[in-house]
């Protein structure tokens, strides 16, 4: 694959992602309003709970999608169609045996529903509709829609985004309209189903078009399961990854509510909310080049390939840096000014929330090209960050309270995502020394350290107002002040930023002559 191809498709990733955030971001306000005033909280609150429930059984597929798909990244660089529709049967039969599981563990767990919801407003008929159809439209994914990884392996991930957020935009305005005018329960979840449906014809439709020649057979894949061991092996890995992951994001609640309370837990669930939001914007335009760095390994140039890890690590360092220090000046006065002054929480605890998103946005390029080298066996790191992470979170919380419990997190993080992983991948994936990493590192975090000592000099002398029109004022010079400044500096101090703009720059002249 070409790189101007390769650039291509991931702007293009990029582009529809960003599009279809913003839309549907904007949409979930008035959804949310509309759905809580017509419908109320309890029904909103039944279908929360009801698919968080079956959120739990879909842990049965973390890292098969995942290993599929890199196990793609060298037959789609190489066109062997054969191999690409034999993994695609083996895949389809994988999927076909967890959605099996899926649905008895569901049928098992729909008996708990009236011991769950023992006091509710609403009759046993409800709730189990709502059940089996949230559960019905997750099956689909696994019986029907298992081809669209190829879309994503292949960069053509913005036709599943395109489809899907559309569908959803679509799905929720019809059920905004039926609970404004009729109220009607039932209506709202039958919506849900129909365009799960819907949704899976579109898009198999669109599937076969793109690849005409793909015919995958599931009952073959049983057959071709013994020839690709390495799909069952990195499922295995990658689950264990994943999983690890989940614990943590999970338990965190749980130990701020033990060590201080259950106040506490909302209130340091306003802060994150936001965090979150933003971490979900940058993932939404940089995870579209994730399927261009497997095809780029796949090429074999380890130049090129080091290279465009810098590139890519210059720009997480210009956004960490840019969220991290919008957040430290602004999130302060937004929470008084959304919610009150007595919501806010203490100073320390907002820089560990800064310490654990800058930690979260940094490993996503060290990430990228772990996942492209297909370095996964590394399956004690998962489980030695849940284990230090529990570890100084109870200690650190039994001492501290909420600082000491997102201290876990800080720790885990320092010693297995930042030094850990990017001695792994450069051991074991580029083979080279992991001093010039940490060198070249440091660089970079000294210049978002020192772009904000000097924004921070520069806004100082700014009033921050008490109203929202003056902190709307505030925040866009904040963070266009910073961006600019840091920008240049990057610029100016790094070749991966160099490296960056140039690529951008070439690729913009080229689409206009």
């Amino acid at each position: 694959m070409s790189q101007e191809s390769r650039v291509r498709k991931s702007l293009l990733n990029a582009r529809v992602n960003l599009i279809f955030y913003f839309l549907t971001l904007a949409l979930s306000f008035f959804s949310r309003k509309i759905f809580l005033d017509t419908l109320g909280a309890d029904f909103v609150g039944l279908t929360g709970t009801l698919q968080n429930l079956l959120g739990f059984l879909n842990l049965a597929e973390l890292g098969i999608g995942s290993a599929i798909g890199y196990v793609l990244y060298k037959p789609l660089f190489d066109h062997d169609e054969t191999k690409i529709n034999e993994i695609i049967s083996v895949f389809g039969y994988l999927y076909r045996w967890i959605g099996k599981i899926i649905l008895i563990a569901g049928c098992i767990l729909a008996c708990f529903l009236p011991l769950i919801f023992p006091n509710t407003e609403f009759d046993l008929g409800l709730i189990f509709f709502a059940y089996f159809s949230f559960l019905a439209s997750s099956l689909i994914g696994y019986f029907a829609n298992y081809k669209q990884t190829l879309l994503g392996a292949d960069q053509k991930n913005y036709v599943v985004t395109a489809y899907f957020q559309t569908a959803t935009i679509i799905k929720t305005i019809i059920q905004m309209a039926l609970a404004y005018y009729t109220g009607n329960y039932y209506l709202w979840v039958i919506v849900e189903l129909s365009f799960g449906i819907i949704y899976s014809f579109i898009l198999n439709w669109k599937i076969n078009q793109v690849y005409p020649w793909l015919k995958s057979e599931v009952s073959q894949g049983r057959i071709l399961f013994k020839k690709y061991p390495e799909v069952m092996k990195y499922t295995k890995q990658l689950f264990v990854h994943k999983i690890g992951g989940f614990v943590q994001n999970q338990t965190i609640p749980f130990l701020i509510y033990a060590f201080v309370s259950l106040k506490i837990v909302a209130f340091y669930g306003n802060y994150t909310i936001i965090t979150d939001k933003l971490s979900i914007l940058l993932n939404s335009f940089l995870d579209s080049t994730s399927a261009g760095v497997g095809n780029l390994i796949a090429e074999g140039q380890k130049v090129k390939v080091q290279k465009v890890f810098w590139e890519l690590l210059s720009i997480r360092f210009l956004m960490a840096g840019l969220f991290c220090f919008c957040v430290y000046k602004l999130l302060p006065s937004f929470v008084s000014l959304w919610l009150g002054n007595e919501y806010l929480l203490p100073s320390i605890v907002l820089v560990l929330v800064l310490i654990n998103l800058f930690f979260s946005i940094m490993r996503g390029t060290v990430d990228q090209f772990l996942f492209g080298y297909g370095l996964f066996y590394d399956v004690w790191a998962p489980i030695a960050e849940s284990v230090i992470f529990i570890i100084v979170a109870l200690i650190g919380g039994s001492l501290w309270g909420l600082q000491g419990v997102l201290l876990g997190g800080v720790v885990s993080k320092l010693l297995i995502v930042f030094i850990w992983k990017a001695y792994f991948l450069y051991a074991k994936g580029f083979k080279v020394s992991v001093w010039n990493y940490w060198k070249i590192w440091l660089i970079y975090f000294l210049v978002i350290i020192f772009s904000a000592g000097i924004v921070d000099f520069i806004v100082d002398y700014i009033d921050e107002g008490a109203s929202w029109i003056n902190w709307l004022s505030y925040a866009t010079i904040v963070t266009v002040t910073y961006f600019v400044v840091c920008y240049i500096l990057l610029l100016t101090c790094t070749q991966g930023m160099k490296d960056f703009t140039k690529r951008f720059c070439w690729k913009r002249v080229k689409n206009r002559i």
